[in-house]
């Protein structure tokens, strides 16, 4: 009795832990009743019927990642590029994932792979490598679009790498090579463009300013000789006026100021080590002469004072009447 009491309670234990199910957070559990789904359990503690309900499927809600592997993909141009890809999905009913479908990884590995190489094997290579957005795009709408009936959500697709055949790379990287040496020699062109343009208004306004700089110089050159005119016509007024009132002795000391001066500048001439005096130059003796008559009548005192005569300057030693020259001076070497 006591051996059928011990087994009784032993398999009322067993039925009591058998009934109770723990779900962890993140998974849902699907509650089959006779083999017929029935309910899900969620993340936590749930009372089964024991040996009437059992636990068919775990199913994990948190979204996971499926790593496609490589795949070997024609493009319309006939360029056999390889491909690797990934898939993000979430499981949004644990029902339709767990009895819609048999296998959901490998089902949504197989969809992803067949769409794949749909949308890339309508696009040229060129378009593959440069539009991988528009690739992701397309596959996302296509397999989230078929995935929607098992209950699953995809969340993203993304390519990881495309790999174009070794030749095709490397007349890609001459392509490139040559396309980046075309820029640089554009840019080149369009810099001395510039700067020849540069240079060409610069010398327009150098010669602008220059024409103007020339202009303004003629202009003053212009003014200044008319002042010249004007002054030179001023000092041959006062000089005919002094002339006219002093009569030859004006005139002889003019003269003599510029037969004075047009010696001197015989003398510091640079041609010319000895200086010959002409015969005319008694002519200068005479006119000093005339000066000095100007002289004592300029200062002659007035009615009651002494007279002091000025006696006349004599003419240089060694001068012969009739010789040609009146003597010569030396200048230094």
């Amino acid at each position: 009795m006591e051996i059928f009491l011990i087994a009784l309670v032993a398999f009322v234990v067993l039925l009591l832990m058998t009934s109770v199910r723990v779900v962890r957070q993140g998974h849902v559990y699907t509650i089959e009743r006779l083999g017929r789904y029935t309910k899900p359990a969620h993340p936590g503690m749930h009372l089964i019927v024991p040996l009437v309900d059992r636990v068919g499927h775990k199913i994990n809600m948190m979204e996971q990642v499926l790593d496609i592997p490589g795949q070997e993909i024609i493009t319309k141009d006939n360029a056999m590029v390889g491909v690797d890809a990934v898939v993000f999905f979430q499981v949004l009913d644990a029902g339709k994932a767990a009895y819609e479908v048999s296998g959901l990884q490998n089902a949504i590995m197989a969809l992803t792979t067949t769409n794949l190489r749909t949308v890339m094997g309508s696009m040229d290579l060129d378009e593959t490598l440069s539009q991988r957005d528009d690739i992701n795009a397309r596959l996302l709408s296509v397999v989230d679009h078929a995935t929607s009936p098992w209950g699953v959500k995809i969340t993203r697709v993304e390519i990881k790498d495309i790999r174009p055949p070794i030749d095709i790379s490397e007349a890609m990287a001459r392509q490139m090579k040559a396309e980046r040496l075309k820029r640089a020699e554009i840019l080149e062109a369009e810099g001395d463009r510039a700067s020849a343009i540069l240079r060409a208004e610069g010398q327009k306004q150098s010669r602008i300013l220059e024409a103007e700089g020339r202009k303004e110089s003629a202009f003053r050159d212009a003014e200044a000789r008319e002042r010249q005119a004007m002054a030179e016509a001023e000092a041959t007024r006062v000089v005919s006026e002094a002339i006219a009132s002093s009569g030859t002795q004006a005139l002889n000391y003019f003269v003599a100021q510029k037969y004075v001066e047009a010696v001197s500048d015989f003398a510091t001439s640079p041609n010319a080590k000895t200086i010959l005096f002409p015969v005319e130059a008694t002519q200068l003796i005479g006119t000093l002469g005339g000066i000095g008559e100007l002289v004592r009548d300029a200062v002659t005192p007035p009615a009651g004072t002494v007279k002091t005569d000025v006696p006349p300057p004599q003419p240089p030693r060694g001068t012969a009447s009739g010789s040609p020259y009146v003597g010569s001076v030396p200048r230094a070497g």
